[in-house]
C-alpha cells in the first residue's frame, strides 16, 4: 500500500533533488546545452562577497519571524481551545489570511503602505505615511509582520489541537491547589506543549527558508539587498541572470540548511513518543 506514495516521493522529491545536485556542477543558461563545470559554480557562489549578507538576512528574518509567531500563535491557540461558540467563529476568521495567496497579500500591503497613496496618506496619519519599503530596517520589519500575519493562523490551529489534548484533570488539580490561570499556563500548558512547540518551530524555521513570492512582490529584495534572502537570490541568479549552475548551488545549500535545522530542532525535542500522547 505504501508503494504509490513511495513512487510519488521518488518521482517528485528525490529525482528533482538529484537533478539539482548534478546541475550545481554544470554550466547551463536554461536553454542551450549543459556543460560540465566541476566545482567552479561552488567556488563562485561561496566566494561571492554578497553571500554572507544574504545568509545573514535569511537568518534574521527566520529568527525574528519565529520570535513573533511563536508567542502569538501559542496565546491564540490556547484562547481558541476554549469551548465557547464565539471562539469557533473567531477561529474561522483568524484562518482567512492563510487562504490568501502570498502574492495577493504582498500586493495588498504594498498598496496600503504606499507613502503617497496608501493607508497613512488616506487617513492623514503621519506615523503610517512613511517610506516603509524604502528603508532597510522598516522593510525587514514589514516583511516579518506580513509573514507573521499570514502564518500565525496555521500555527494557532496546531497549538489549539495540542491544548485540547491536555487532560482537564491536570487543570482541575491545579485549581484545587490554588493555582491561577497564569500559573496553570506556565506550569501545565507550556510544558505539556513541548513537542507541539518543537513541531511548530520546525515548520516555521524550515518554511522561512522558502520565502520567495511574498518578498519578491513586496520588496524585490530591496531596498538595496536589505531583504534579499537565499531563495530570492537563487531566483535572480537562475531566472534573471540565466546562471542555472550557481542557482542550483544555492538550492542545494537551502536543502542542506533545512535538514540541519530540522535535525537540530528534533534533537532539542528529545524522544517523540510522548508527542503522540500530546497531539503534537
Amino acid at each position: 500500500m505504501a508503494l504509490p506514495a513511495l513512487a510519488m516521493f521518488l518521482l517528485f522529491g528525490v529525482v528533482p533533488l538529484v537533478g539539482v545536485l548534478a546541475l550545481s556542477f554544470a554550466q547551463w543558461d536554461g536553454l542551450g546545452a549543459i556543460h560540465t563545470a566541476g566545482l567552479s559554480n561552488w567556488r563562485s557562489v561561496l566566494s561571492d562577497p554578497s553571500l554572507p549578507h544574504t545568509v545573514l538576512v535569511t537568518f534574521e528574518i527566520m529568527i525574528l519571524s519565529w520570535a513573533v509567531q511563536t508567542p502569538m500563535s501559542l496565546l491564540l491557540g490556547v484562547f481558541l481551545a476554549g469551548r465557547q461558540r464565539y471562539r469557533a467563529l473567531l477561529a474561522v476568521l483568524y484562518f482567512i489570511p492563510l487562504l490568501l495567496s502570498s502574492a495577493a497579500i504582498a500586493i495588498t500591503y504594498k498598496a496600503l503602505l504606499d507613502p503617497n497613496f496608501g493607508l497613512g496618506a488616506g487617513l492623514h496619519l503621519s506615523f503610517l505615511a512613511q517610506d516603509w519599503l524604502g528603508k532597510s530596517n522598516l522593510a525587514v520589519g514589514v516583511v516579518i509582520f506580513v509573514v507573521s500575519w499570514q502564518f500565525i493562523p496555521f500555527h494557532s490551529l496546531i497549538y489549539q489541537g495540542g491544548v485540547r489534548q491536555i487532560p482537564t484533570s491536570m487543570y482541575e488539580a491545579a485549581s484545587i491547589d490554588g493555582a491561577g490561570r497564569i500559573r496553570q499556563f506556565f506550569s501545565i500548558t507550556v510544558p505539556q506543549l513541548k513537542y507541539t512547540i518543537i513541531t511548530s518551530s520546525t515548520l516555521m524555521v524550515v518554511g522561512s527558508l522558502t520565502f520567495f513570492d511574498l518578498i519578491f512582490v513586496l520588496t524585490a529584495g530591496g531596498p538595496g539587498d536589505a531583504t534579499r534572502v537565499l531563495a530570492l537570490d537563487m531566483y535572480k541568479r537562475g531566472f534573471q541572470a540565466n546562471l542555472m549552475g550557481p542557482a542550483s548551488v544555492i538550492a542545494v545549500m537551502l536543502v542542506l540548511l533545512g535538514l540541519v535545522l530540522a535535525l537540530l530542532l528534533r534533537r532539542l525535542g528529545g524522544s517523540t513518543t510522548a508527542s503522540q500522547q500530546e497531539g503534537a
